[in-house]
């Protein structure tokens, strides 16, 4: 099943479901009012990258990490989750955080610089974005070991890019969590640029294989088809939850837009490789699977609509009445019971906006 680098595809491009000996059998109960359902959460995570990515152009957000073209592989793995596993992010899980039912408007308040993180980690059993690339996946192993010492059943999931790859911090997570057992699922969304650099350039081999290095067990699957992210997520955590340790899964996926909002990818990606990809979009494909099964009309169509209306206006809505923190807020909640030197910092910082009263600065 963990073996080879068979790419593992449920529903084809066209919208056509597919049988498939060893992963089908884990989404035996997603039945067409399913499907419908996470036609809408696709459409959604979609709605809530471009109000996104608006908002920063307007000035209302530092900067912002779009996810277009990867909301199969999150919605699909996110979907495939129980309560009490825990999920550590990178910076671009907009569509897992949605999943975790993440207020959209806590998601903003980030990149708006108006918090240090932007929800409670424990309430969603989810962290908030991670701006050092690959340091999450040691932070998921070592909680997951710490789940398995005090015998709990849940597991972990990190996500993290192709380019993330090269770091040390995920080859140091890959080998302990093969030495140690460790009940997590190491999730790739390998879009094929990691910045301006495609993939190729990362590794000579495909990613899976990588991990495969490492004594990971590791599968690579469509990471435009919903339904086989969800197969092979469901594997993987029967897998960390019946004790066979960690897997490695290579979502094989294409980031539409820019790294982030700073980025302009016509500098070094070719318009053609754009129109290749985009005729694999995910969104279009689970359509056309209700299309085919003519579950889906009008009515449907015009209440997906609306639900993505209502989320991205509420999403505008909150960036803009956000409440900015005051400065002296900085020093909260830095350690759980006061510390001096936080006393001493604090009182230095007040003496200094102190100092600008009765001035024009």
């Amino acid at each position: 099943m963990f073996d080879n680098d068979e790419l593992v595809q449920l529903v084809t491009e066209s919208g056509q479901r597919l049988n498939h000996p060893e992963f089908s059998g884990y989404i035996d109960d997603i039945g067409i009012d399913a499907v419908r359902a996470l036609y809408e959460d696709l459409v959604v995570v979609r709605r809530i990258d471009s109000e996104a990515t608006a908002l920063q152009r307007q000035g209302e957000l530092g900067l912002w990490a779009p996810l277009l073209g990867q909301e199969a592989a999150q919605v699909g793995s996110a979907r495939a989750l129980h309560s009490e596993d825990f999920v550590f992010a990178s910076y671009r899980e907009h569509g897992v955080a949605y999943c975790r039912n993440v207020d959209p408007t806590h998601m903003l308040r980030f990149w708006r610089g108006s918090t240090h993180s932007g929800w409670n980690p424990y309430e969603y059993r989810m962290t908030t974005p991670a701006i050092i690339v690959g340091a999450q996946a040691l932070h998921a192993t070592g909680y997951a070991m710490g789940m398995q010492f005090d015998g709990t059943d849940g597991a972990t999931i990190t996500y993290f890019g192709d380019g993330a790859t090269s770091q040390g911090d995920i080859s140091e997570a890959f080998g302990f969590a093969a030495s140690f057992n460790a009940p997590v699922v190491f999730f790739c969304q390998n879009n094929q640029w990691a910045i301006s650099e495609p993939v190729s350039v990362q590794s000579r081999v495909s990613i899976a294989t990588r991990g495969r290095g490492f004594g990971v067990p590791s599968v690579r699957v469509d990471g435009n088809d919903v339904l086989a992210v969800i197969a092979v997520t469901r594997a993987a955590l029967a897998r960390a939850r019946e004790g066979s340790g960690p897997t490695l899964i290579e979502a094989v996926t294409y980031r539409m837009g820019p790294h982030t909002t700073s980025d302009d990818p016509t500098r070094y990606r070719s318009a053609a490789l754009d129109e290749e990809w985009r005729l694999k979009d995910p969104l279009d494909r689970i359509r056309a699977l209700l299309e085919s099964a003519d579950a889906i009309d009008d009515s449907y169509l015009a209440a997906v609509q609306q639900k993505s209306d209502d989320t991205a206006a509420a999403l505008r809505r909150g960036c803009l009445e956000t409440v900015e923190p005051k400065p002296m807020s900085l020093f909260d909640n830095v350690y759980a019971e006061s510390h001096s030197l936080i006393d001493d910092e604090r009182r230095q910082f007040a003496e200094y906006l102190d100092s600008f009263e009765g001035t024009d600065a």
